[in-house]
Order: C-alpha cells, then structure tokens, then sequence
C-alpha cells in the first residue's frame, strides 16, 4: 500500500475541507478506494498508487481553484471532480483580484484601471485623487493580488497619524489599540478581501503589517508590496524618510488627497513637494483621479464638486 502526504501551503484547511468537513467527505466518496486523512494543514493518502495519483491531480485542482477564485461550495467541489470547474476564460479582463466569498474585485474607472497598468510597468506609483475616488482600495487589492500571486512576500500599510501628532499616548489602551482607529480603513479593505481566519494568520505572522508611518524609520522593505496612505499629511522629511525605505523586489504605492491636507499650516505637504522632484524619474508614475472615480454614495460625488468650487470661488 502506497502513502503521500500532500501539504496545504497557500489555503487554510476550514475553507478547502467545508464546514462538518462537508467537502472532504465529497473527496472521500469520489474517490472510495483510497483512505483520505486529514490533519490541518496535511492530507495523508493511502491506496494504490494510480489511484493516489488520480487524487492528488483532483486535490491540486482543487486547492488551484480555492486559491484562484477566493471561494469553494459543495457545487464548486463536484463541478471540478467532474470536469465542469470555472476557467480562467471566465475571469473579467479588468479583475484585479477576487475578494471574499469569490467577489471580483475590479477596476471601476478609467483612472482606477490607469493605477493597474501603473503597478505593472513601475516600481512606484503616486495615486492622488479625492475621498471615495477608490485610490486606497485599488491600492491594497493590487497588494493582495501580488501576495497572493508571491510576486512579494509581504504587504506593509501605513499612514501618518497626523491627528494626534503621532504623539498617542494620551489615547486609552495599549500600543495596538492606540494605533487602531488611524488605520481602521486599511483593515476595512483587507477584511473585504481576505478571509478573516486568513488576515489574523497573516497579521500574527507579519505577512501583512500594518503601522504609523513613524514606526517605518530604519527599516529596509525587501520583497515587499508598500502602501502609504493619507500621504498628504506627511512632512518632507518623513516623506523622503518612506520613500527610502525602499528594499529589492518592492512596489511602493503613495496616496494621497491634495484637498485634504491635515498638517499646520506652517507646514508644507511632503506629497506635494514629493511630486514635484520626482515626477521625472524613469520607473516612478503618477495617477491623478477625480470627482468621475468616486465610486461611493452618489451624494459624496456632488459633495466633492460642491466644495471644489466654494474653494476656487
């Protein structure tokens, strides 16, 4: 009798195996002649060898799909195991990356789209547009895509706590809970796009970071998809301080909105500074965005427009 251990390295054993391990009892009964054991992340196999073989093809399948499309139901399971599964003909040409439950998470503008061909032709990209323009969102889905992808080994998000000077310690709780609200959209987005078992693994683990942009100094970010938001609140120094924080095998990705700047006014914006001398550099890109990306209640598109113009008038 032959045996094989097969691993799961990239899905987590609660989203292959199904609630009650319904989708591993569907495993067993297409496959009777084999004995299927499963223990978290390992799945002993024992039979004949042409038939643990057949297995594993399945099972590969399987975890591709899960993988892939971010989902699994029982009909998902039987449709591969007879040949019938999802193509990669049927994933939409401006997906970027399927969120929870099997959502395809897409490109919804023009400018959106734009911030997608910018990460794949440079190393760093500036996207700089207004509140609901989906430029933080496009940001972090690309993220999860080259995670998932293992272009990179890890995701580190940042902001500047400007609010509070990034001097927390007036705020109750420990480090973490100080911390939390400033970053609370970057979780919001993970949590749309991540399984939450998943995220809690990645987050124990440090595959996915999240910090203040103080936290950042001295480090050196290899192999790493990097995101600064809210980067309009940010100083010249801290900016310069960020952007040079840059390892081997990264991608940067800065956002920011130009109207929404937090800082005294004695200070000037690192992003706008930023901007200006490096726009010219070969392998940086700027995305602009505007009123026409807002994708969030239709009132925020006129609100945008209304303060736009009481600013210029």
């Amino acid at each position: 009798m032959a045996e094989k251990i097969l691993h799961l390295e990239t899905v987590e054993p609660l989203d292959l195996y199904g609630a009650k391990c319904s989708r591993l009892d569907i495993l067993k009964r297409a496959f009777p002649k084999i004995q299927i054991v499963a223990r978290g992340h390992d799945v002993k196999v024992l039979g004949d060898e042409q038939q643990i073989a057949d297995f594993e093809d399945k099972f590969r399948q399987v975890v591709h799909f899960l993988d892939t499309f971010n989902r699994l139901s029982d009909d998902d399971l039987v449709q591969i195991l007879n040949n019938q599964q999802q193509h990669q003909s049927d994933v939409p040409d401006d997906l970027i990356v399927f969120g929870n439950n099997g959502r395809a998470i897409r490109a919804r503008s023009a400018n959106q789209q734009r911030m997608v061909d910018a990460v794949a032709q440079s190393d760093m990209l500036f996207a700089l547009g207004p509140a609901g323009s989906g430029k933080t969102y496009t940001a972090i889905a690309l993220a999860v895509r080259a995670l998932r992808n293992r272009e990179v080994r890890r995701i580190v998000l940042s902001r500047p706590a400007v609010e509070a000077g990034e001097r927390l310690g007036f705020l109750p709780g420990d480090l973490k809970e100080k911390i939390d609200p400033y970053l609370q959209p970057l979780y919001d987005a993970l949590n749309d796009m991540i399984p939450a078992k998943k995220l809690e693994s990645h987050l124990e683990e440090g595959v996915i970071q999240i910090a203040p942009l103080a936290f950042m100094r001295g480090r050196t970010l290899d192999n790493a998809f990097v995101i600064l938001d809210e980067a309009q609140n940010t100083t010249l120094p801290q900016m310069k301080m960020f952007l040079t924080r840059m390892g081997m095998n990264s991608k940067f990705i800065i956002t920011g909105d130009m109207t929404q700047i937090d800082l005294p006014r004695t200070q000037d914006s690192g992003l706008v500074q930023a901007i200006r001398l490096l726009k010219k550099i070969d392998g940086i890109s700027i995305v602009e965005l505007d009123e026409s990306d807002i994708v969030r209640h239709r009132l925020v598109k006129e609100i945008v427009k209304a303060f736009d113009k009481g600013l210029k008038d």
